[in-house]
């Protein structure tokens, strides 16, 4: 532990989830400071200000903890990209919600962001599982949209999600590592406008044939 580090105070007894919901918090912030191999029960304790024991009532090892993070963390950005999907008929206007999603995602929360697409135990199935889940579900409920909307094949419709879903997240990565120099407003219309001058080249099925 670190000088810098600092542990919340030790208070009475919590409900089960709130007790769970504090540890998740202390171990995100362990985690990404410190990375997972670094990372140490006893420091995720003291930083939640509870004894180890009270931890491994909760979660019987590091890793368990790890996987319960990333299973929040995965699951907010699916149901965020979901919902983005849903909130409109316009599909330009679909696409501009679903960039966003990840923008917004790593402009309010930076540590679970980098816990989905940073991770340093990616060779670890369960992780590596956990990770490929977000880009497979999300490329997924993008491309049932884009099939259903163009006709396209699946397989051609899949295509064109995942490299949709992959331009959002490494664009989202690259704009927290320049620091935000450009505002988030502004880097989601630049990427939405890349990505709808693509994809609107595809007419929609319901769309009248010139002639």
């Amino acid at each position: 532990m670190t000088d810098t580090t600092t542990s919340r105070p030790r208070g009475g007894r919590l409900p089960r989830s709130a007790r769970r919901a504090q540890l998740l918090e202390a171990a995100r912030e362990i985690f990404v400071d410190n990375g997972y191999h670094a990372a140490a029960m006893d420091d995720i304790a003291e930083r939640a200000g509870v004894s180890k024991p009270v931890l491994y009532q909760h979660f019987p090892g590091k890793l368990e903890l790890y996987l319960a993070l990333l299973d929040s963390a995965c699951d907010t950005v699916v149901d965020a990209v979901r919902d983005a999907l849903a909130s409109t008929d316009d599909n330009k206007a679909r696409v501009q919600a679903t960039i966003d999603v990840f923008y917004s995602y790593v402009a309010s929360d930076q540590a679970a962001f980098r816990l989905v697409f940073e991770s340093d135990i990616t060779n670890e199935p369960e992780v590596r599982r956990r990770v490929d889940r977000v880009n497979t579900e999300t490329a997924s409920a993008v491309a049932a949209v884009i099939h259903d909307d163009t006709g396209l094949p699946e397989v051609a419709a899949e295509l064109l999600a995942v490299s949709l879903v992959g331009m959002a997240h490494v664009g989202a990565r690259y704009w927290l590592d320049q620091g935000s120099a450009l505002s988030k407003d502004d880097a989601v219309a630049m990427v939405s406008a890349l990505s709808w001058r693509g994809i609107g080249g595809f007419p929609r099925t319901d769309e009248p044939e010139l002639g």
